[in-house]
């Protein structure tokens, strides 16, 4: 038997923990810890892997598996969202980051063809490394993460075009108008597909697939859904990770797709290490050594032209000074794609051995210091942010107002964009509730700040936007996001920041309950069932059931449908005053001038006269919980007593004033 894989893996392992458990104790990335792995254990320098074809197919299933879990968590929806970003704002990075590398290659004595082969390599980055970070970080669906997405998506497709312009770049062009006619078919064929798995095949399928409860059937269904696909997309002339990422985004609108996205993190981890790995094995030391003054001008070059120019993308498209700071250090690195055009154009003859030599240290250097860019590119704005910056680059070209929040306390926080949070903020402000609205969409914030409301813009993952809404001091936080997979992060994440706040979400279906209250959600309400039940109890009511009958009715089908989690529906359960006829609480102001006005409780005989039993007292914004009897009643105080309307009455000619 061939055990040769076997000890590749083992030593690649070995390396690995000792490297990463160095770089975890001193708080450096673990991606860099990989490459280092790949390069010791690489032909250039210790030699110890002979699998290298076996490595790179191993690496390629973590970049399969790490693109199916990135569109699992987007979604189609949001794709459409961006495809301003996408097409536009793609467009506009490759392009410019393309010329202005032919323009510099004239300095390194490159052909015409060479400068524009690597001007196209340059302009490619990677999107294995930028998305795992900000996977990693809960950024992915930030609004500078969207933008980020959706360049790379555009780099990502714009792959194949490049492959059949090396082509012609080498002299070898096979009839490239049907080749491009061809493409284009391709595409469109691709497109139909994703819209009908994601619209119809897939959901069903997933479903028919869970209704066997077998988790191993489950999970071979997946994996075979998301191979398959990514074979198909390469076998139609797309790259295997840009397949997969389509399968992700097929299967994201079913409701099991959080069911398989945990699942796969720690598949999809294992094998994203290879590839880190892999790359690592490309550079030769010797070459760097021998050359380090124009290596380390070179990547130098590429990440201050890479960042300048995505940057500038992301303010084009309206971002702030921040958010282009961030775009453009996220992008500044080579792509992965990159060493698959570099190795066939060195085969062509495009490049020269020194040029490609050159390319493999920048590409593989500039990936290694991606990580410390990306964790310093908010700092590194905040000190830019101190100079004397033009208001328009500060805020932007299409700027969405910042609203410094006050220091609030004991408040609720809503977060979502759905017409129930909506709702909910209007409802919340009818009754002057202080709450703050996380809103994931410039143009309702937008509005919504225009109307005076207190909104803090962003997507409520990150844990920077749930601390400029202050949920670490909120006592309630509502969340309404659709979704289960953005919610199950959300609760995590609000969690950690306040232990005591009660989470209340609103989720699709009664199968997601049990994920949301292993998080740290207090109450969880079922959409679909809590709208039926609304419409039974209207039924109920019409038919003049009494209100405490209908109680009774309702507890007993959320019992039924809740099972083990009806305890935790406090609202909802049956309470004493549903087993006792006509005692309800009653909340009455006590008035000036009044026969209880500057008594005290024992002296107003409240009890003994008219048989309601106080149970708190509302002064101001203080509640006086169990008031002794010593507590003096004073005017605009609001008492709220027990009993039935007749000794309500009672009480209420105590606290009203006569005449």
């Amino acid at each position: 038997m061939e055990l040769i894989i076997l000890k590749d893996i083992v030593i690649i392992f070995a390396l690995s923990t000792l490297v990463n458990l160095v770089f975890t104790r001193l708080k450096i990335p673990t991606v860099v810890g990989y490459l280092i792995t790949g390069i010791v254990a690489g032909p250039h320098l210790l030699s110890l892997i002979d699998s290298r074809h076996e490595i790179e197919l191993m690496a390629e299933i973590g970049v399969i598996l790490l693109l199916f879990t990135i569109g699992m968590e987007f979604s189609l929806k949001h794709l459409v969202k961006i495809r301003k970003i996408v097409f536009f704002g793609g467009l506009m990075q490759v392009s410019l980051t393309a010329g202005a590398f032919y323009i510099a290659s004239k300095f390194y004595g490159m052909s015409w063809q060479g400068g524009l082969f690597i001007g196209f390599l340059a302009a490619l980055s990677s999107s294995a490394l930028v998305l795992k970070i900000l996977q990693e970080r809960s950024e992915l669906t930030s609004n500078y993460g969207r933008t980020i997405l959706g360049i790379l998506i555009f780099q990502d497709i714009l792959l194949v075009p490049l492959l059949l312009f090396t082509d012609l770049m080498s002299s070898n062009p096979s009839n490239m108008a049907s080749e491009f006619a061809l493409l284009a078919f391709k595409a469109a064929l691709i497109i139909g597909l994703v819209y009908v798995g994601n619209k119809w095949l897939f959901p069903k399928l997933l479903h028919l697939i869970a209704m066997a409860k077998n988790q191993e059937l489950f999970m071979m269904s997946i994996l075979l859904i998301c191979l398959a696909v990514a074979l198909l997309t390469s076998s139609l002339g797309m790259s295997l990770a840009f397949g997969a990422f389509l399968a992700g985004l097929m299967i994201s609108e079913s409701e099991y797709s959080h069911n398989a996205f945990g699942h796969l993190i720690p598949f999809k981890d294992t094998f994203t290490s290879f590839f880190f790995v892999s790359i690592g094995m490309l550079l030769d030391l010797s070459f760097v050594v021998e050359n380090y003054r124009l290596v380390l001008l070179s990547v130098a070059m590429v990440i201050v032209v890479k960042t300048i120019i995505a940057g500038g993308t992301g303010f084009v498209l309206g971002h702030t000074f921040r958010g282009t700071m961030l775009v453009g250090l996220a992008l500044a690195q080579v792509g992965e794609f990159s060493f698959i055009l570099a190795k066939i154009g060195f085969s062509a003859g495009i490049l020269t051995e020194y040029f490609y030599q050159l390319f493999l240290a920048v590409a593989v250097i500039t990936m290694a210091v991606t990580p410390f860019l990306m964790n310093v590119s908010k700092r590194f704005a905040n000190v830019l942010l101190k100079l004397p910056i033009p208001k328009f680059l500060v805020e932007g070209l299409f700027p969405l107002k910042e609203i410094e929040l006050p220091d609030f306390k004991n408040h609720l926080v809503l977060i979502g964009k759905d017409a129930s949070a909506l709702k909910l903020s209007i409802m919340a402000k009818w009754n002057n509730l202080e709450h703050v609205s996380i809103i994931f969409d410039p143009s309702i914030a937008q509005e919504k700040i225009k109307n005076g409301d207190t909104v803090v813009y962003g997507d409520a993952v990150n844990e920077p936007i749930l601390q400029k809404a202050h949920v670490d001091t909120a006592d309630m936080v509502i969340i309404s996001v659709g979704n289960v997979i953005p919610a199950m992060a959300i609760i995590e994440k609000v969690r950690q920041l306040n232990k005591n706040a009660y989470i209340l979400v609103r989720t699709k279906y009664i199968q997601n309950l049990a994920p949301l209250y292993e998080l740290g959600a207090d109450q969880v309400m079922p959409e679909k069932m809590e709208v039926a039940i609304d419409l039974f109890n209207r039924i109920l009511v019409k038919r003049l059931y009494p209100q405490k009958k209908v109680n009774q009715i309702l507890a007993n089908i959320r019992n039924r449908k809740l099972g083990d989690f009806n305890d935790k529906d406090m609202i909802n359960q049956l309470s004493v005053l549903d087993e006792l006829p006509n005692v309800n609480i009653s909340a009455i102001t006590v008035e000036g001038n009044s026969k209880a006005d500057g008594k005290s409780l024992a002296d107003s005989e409240l009890r003994e006269k008219c048989g309601v039993t106080l149970l708190a007292l509302k002064r101001g914004e203080e509640v006086i919980e169990h008031p002794l009897p010593t507590t003096i009643f004073k005017p605009k105080d609001i008492a709220y007593v027990l009993g039935n309307p007749e000794q309500v009455n009672k009480a209420s000619e105590l606290f009203f004033k006569e005449g």
